[in-house]
């Protein structure tokens, strides 16, 4: 990478050459499964101009979680649209409630689920729900979330913690995440 300056005198690294190839179907699907493949292909995209633009600060930790940071960022401007989408997926599961033909019991518990956890995710705080599905559909560690966030690690456990307590009150103290032991 070669310094550059920026306008405001500032130096900073150029973005790495092979930064588009390395992440771009990382960052989309993150997008993607937040959003929908539609706005991913523009977000995603998007992320990238902005990284071009601003340039990279090595200071500022890893370049993965920098791109997490952005694409966040991004995601919050449809912050409406996001929200709208879960409760959508939350009324549309509560109203296919009908017969439901012999299939793997796995597709029918995942089915049950999906509506009441799309709309506990829409009742989350923004900042909880960013957390959340950080670690969730990108696989970030807490640090890596700190650092995209821009955040201190104790707050990621923090915001984490109550999201699940939310999570988990919505769903009837249902985890979603655990297996059930008589299966």
């Amino acid at each position: 990478m070669i310094p550059h300056n920026t306008r405001n005198g500032t130096e900073r690294l150029r973005v790495p050459p092979d930064l588009f190839e390395s992440h771009f179907a990382e960052i989309h699907r993150y997008i993607a499964r937040r959003l929908s493949a539609d706005v991913a292909d523009d977000l995603a995209a998007d992320v990238f101009v902005v990284a071009l633009n601003g340039g990279y600060d090595a200071s500022a930790g890893a370049v993965r979680p920098w791109l997490y940071g952005i694409a966040t960022n991004l995601v919050a401007r449809h912050r409406r649209t996001e929200i709208r989408r879960w409760k959508a997926i939350s009324r549309t599961a509560e109203r296919d409630g009908g017969p439901v033909e012999d299939e793997i019991l796995d597709r029918v518990d995942a089915a049950r689920l999906t509506g009441p956890l799309a709309g506990a995710l829409a009742g989350l705080k923004q900042r909880d729900r960013d957390v959340v599905l950080l670690i969730a559909l990108a696989g970030l560690t807490h640090a890596e979330v700190a650092q995209a966030l821009g955040i201190p690690f104790g707050t990621v456990g923090s915001r984490l913690s109550r999201a699940r307590k939310q999570l988990r009150r919505a769903l009837g103290d249902v985890n979603p995440f655990k297996e059930d032991s008589d299966g």
